[in-house]
């Protein structure tokens, strides 16, 4: 009776709660790395290819652990992409509050998966063969009965807490903190379109997924991180999966090579403008902002404080998210400053250029060297470094 009740208790293994501890950390990491990498970069984007042996070990550990269909989360985040921060996102935080998606957030995708004309449009092209029609897809959620037998078995009563915790853990993190926390608070290294932020520089926990305002500027790269101080942990498993010839990258950040004798911006340096804009506008983002502390002096004599802070959030932002409101509200903050003027002139003239769509690459490259040269000419001096910095690109 006694060895019943041990059993019973502590399961075959008979682990102390450290071990299931450690067990219970090495398994939730499992699930978010197969998230991240399967489910989102792979499924969702396409910035990646896995080989079938890689593609399917992800299916059975996401099918064991969580019991969602591959289908069902690709539609959900890509309708995320196509309609963000809309009475359309299934999990905006500004449309129905972040304490409902950081604590419903899992009511909210399920809500969303219930809807057959959303999972019909944004889940095509994920795994339709036979194991995801008459396994993964029919017994979903006896995945994760499964795992709780299993985990009875080997860990007793301790197994229970342990799979209660597996069954939180991507509903918390990736529903609630990722969707809800990634879009309320956190560092923008970009100014996107929508209000995604990245909520901490280490991505460890949630396997690169913290970098949600990197991922919303560049949404098919498969590496995440953008600055030196930042931590992808997605892309080293993917880099890894490289190695081991079981992934294959296909899109992801491409680097700025300069040219250090180039004293023209040629065709080369107009394509990577193009494929780095949003990292360009940054760049020059800073560079405004350092012209706005030097002119801070000049500013304070005419402003008041409440509209020196305004003018500095203004300038945060690319001229072409400002409505037109907020446009002419920063002209007349900054009217007392000729480089800040010309700084805001200087990037709305760099805006349009990538906005021509319909233009020729030699009428764009002829544009780019007029700006170049405009801004060396005459433009203060953080204008005039990026200016020159911009002409050695190719």
């Amino acid at each position: 009776m006694a060895t019943l009740l041990q059993y019973l208790a502590h399961g075959v293994l008979a682990f102390g709660w450290w071990q299931v501890l450690l067990v219970g950390l090495l398994m939730t990491h499992m699930t978010i790395v197969s998230v991240t990498v399967y489910l989102h970069r792979c499924q969702t984007h396409r910035s990646l290819s896995l080989s079938p042996a890689a593609a399917h070990l992800f299916r059975f550990w996401l099918w064991l652990s969580t019991g969602m269909v591959t289908r069902e989360w690709v539609a959900v985040h890509r309708c995320h992409h196509a309609h963000c921060e809309t009475v359309q996102d299934p999990h905006s935080p500004r449309v129905v509050g972040i304490r409902e998606v950081l604590w419903r957030g899992a009511e909210l995708y399920r809500a969303a998966i219930r809807r057959p004309m959303l999972v019909e449009r944004y889940g095509a092209g994920t795994p339709d063969d036979w194991l995801e029609r008459r396994v993964y897809g029919r017994y979903a959620w006896q995945g994760v009965g499964l795992l709780l037998l299993i985990e009875l078995i080997l860990f007793g009563a301790r197994g229970l807490t342990l799979w209660a915790c597996q069954m939180m853990w991507i509903p918390f993190l990736a529903a609630g903190v990722v969707n809800g926390l990634g879009h309320y608070l956190g560092y923008r290294n970009y100014d996107c379109k929508d209000a995604a932020t990245n909520i901490f520089p280490l991505g460890l926990l949630i396997g690169g997924e913290e970098l949600h305002n990197n991922h919303h500027t560049f949404p098919t790269s498969a590496k995440f991180s953008a600055r030196w101080f930042e931590l992808d942990v997605g892309w080293g498993y993917i880099r890894v999966l490289e190695w081991l010839r079981l992934a294959w990258v296909r899109r992801s950040p491409h680097p700025l090579t300069r040219r250090p004798d180039q004293l023209a911006p040629t065709l080369a340096t107009l394509k990577q403008v193009l494929a780095n804009r949003a990292q360009l506008m940054r760049e020059l983002t800073v560079a405004t902002l350092s012209v706005y502390r030097g002119e801070h002096a000049v500013l304070r004599r005419q402003l008041s404080r409440p509209s020196l802070g305004r003018a500095r959030q203004l300038l945060r932002h690319a001229p072409c998210r400002l409505s037109d409101l907020q446009r002419v509200e920063l002209e007349q903050l900054i009217a007392y400053s000729w480089p800040l003027k010309e700084m805001q002139s200087a990037r709305r003239a760099l805006e349009l250029l990538w906005h021509r769509s319909a233009a020729s690459p030699e009428q764009l490259l002829s544009r780019l060297q007029t700006w170049c040269a405009d801004a060396e000419r005459s433009g203060p001096g953080p204008l005039r470094r990026f200016a020159r910095q911009l002409a050695c690109y190719g």
